[in-house]
């Protein structure tokens, strides 16, 4: 018989799970967009619209025998997925990878792709107007669209406004690096605000042009003409009730075991954004826990006991700021600057992986 795979989710892990199950399982993979979205370029595209070929990509080739759905999972049980449309997809195993929900512009709401460009080009053009930005939080979004703006309009003034004493918060990350970011930010002429917040957020919807001032909790008044949030990464997964319920962190993450089960449910994985995982929640990490996700399906489909564990990655990063800026940092090489890091993200983040994992580089 046959074997069933539900992949609830069409982002980095979850396609990259999909195109491994594909090949010894009847993979149905659930994703409400009508195309891929290639987060990792979107803060690219908001200051050049000539990236939107680079950004959505279609499903239509990723698989070669199983089949995207495109709907929005609302319930889970451990016998499949219930649909918004009110179909229901039964499955003898279960990958949750429906990610996380980010302030716009580092994700996009729409599900239609041509709808969530013109909100990129909406949000360039008042962007693009703007001789004042301020960015709400140091964390690599707001670093790295600081360095995109900068990039395009050297002129524009970018104060980055967080709470936190220092950039990049409370990660695990060398001082060195930190160093390395604020010396090419200073070079830039990006002022930092660290240390306080804004007693109130701005009047206007962030991406959009107008002009305003806001007063910092130590008494600063900050005037620009447009503002963004690069803070405020919530998992995905509002839609589990139920058993799968009682997995959930206090921050709404599920908790997975060494073999990225899900506690309690044989037959339910969990990986990327959507997990509480203790590590940075990037592309390369969804993407190296489908991997194990794969092989343990594949192993229990083949009547096998002994599954693969996943180990979190040690703290690292590839923060590009604008196409030739930036620092990267792993345990390895350590500290990397803005030429390395240009080659290995900034020049072309990454679009030419994407395109060959969802078979459209040929």
């Amino acid at each position: 018989m046959s074997t069933t795979v539900a992949v609830v989710g069409g982002g980095y892990g979850g396609v990259t799970a999909a195109k491994a199950l594909d090949e010894f399982a009847d993979v149905v993979l659930i994703e409400p967009r009508d195309a891929f979205v290639h987060n990792v370029a979107i803060l690219r595209h908001l200051v050049d619209p000539g990236w939107s070929g680079r950004l959505f990509f279609p499903y239509d080739r990723l698989l070669a025998r199983g089949k995207v759905v495109h709907d929005r999972a609302v319930a889970v049980d451990a016998g499949g997925v219930a649909l918004g449309s009110g179909d229901r997809v039964p499955a003898d195993y279960i990958v949750l990878a429906t990610g996380s929900r980010y302030p716009f512009p580092a994700k996009v709401e729409e599900t239609i792709a041509a709808e969530a460009a013109d909100t990129l080009r909406d949000a360039h053009t008042a962007l693009a107007a703007a001789t004042r930005v301020l960015l709400l939080g140091a964390g690599p979004v707001g670093l790295e669209l600081a360095g995109e703006i900068k990039a395009v309009w050297p002129d524009t003034a970018v104060t980055i406004v967080d709470p936190a004493p220092d950039i990049l918060g409370a990660t695990a990350l060398p001082d060195e690096l930190r160093a390395e970011v604020r010396r090419q930010l200073d070079e830039a002429g990006v002022e930092l605000v660290l240390g306080t917040a804004l007693t109130a957020d701005p009047p206007h919807e962030p991406g959009r042009g107008g002009e305003f001032t806001v007063t910092t909790r130590s008494g600063r008044q900050l005037s620009a003409d447009i503002w963004f949030r690069c803070h405020g990464v919530v998992p995905a997964t509002e839609y589990l009730g139920g058993g799968l319920a009682a997995a959930l962190d206090e921050k709404g993450a599920l908790r997975v075991g060494p073999d990225l089960r899900v506690p309690g449910h044989a037959g339910v994985f969990a990986i990327g954004d959507v997990t509480a995982i203790p590590e940075a929640k990037m592309a390369k990490a969804a993407e190296q826990q489908a991997a194990v996700v794969a092989a343990n399906i594949r192993t229990l489909v083949e009547g096998g006991t002994d599954l693969a564990t996943y180990s979190p990655s040690s703290p690292g990063i590839a923060l590009p700021l604008g196409p030739h800026g930036g620092a990267s940092y792993n345990e390895t090489v350590g500290v990397l600057g803005a030429e390395a890091t240009s080659k290995i993200k900034g020049t072309s983040l990454r679009v030419e992986s994407y395109l060959e994992l969802l078979s459209l580089d040929r």
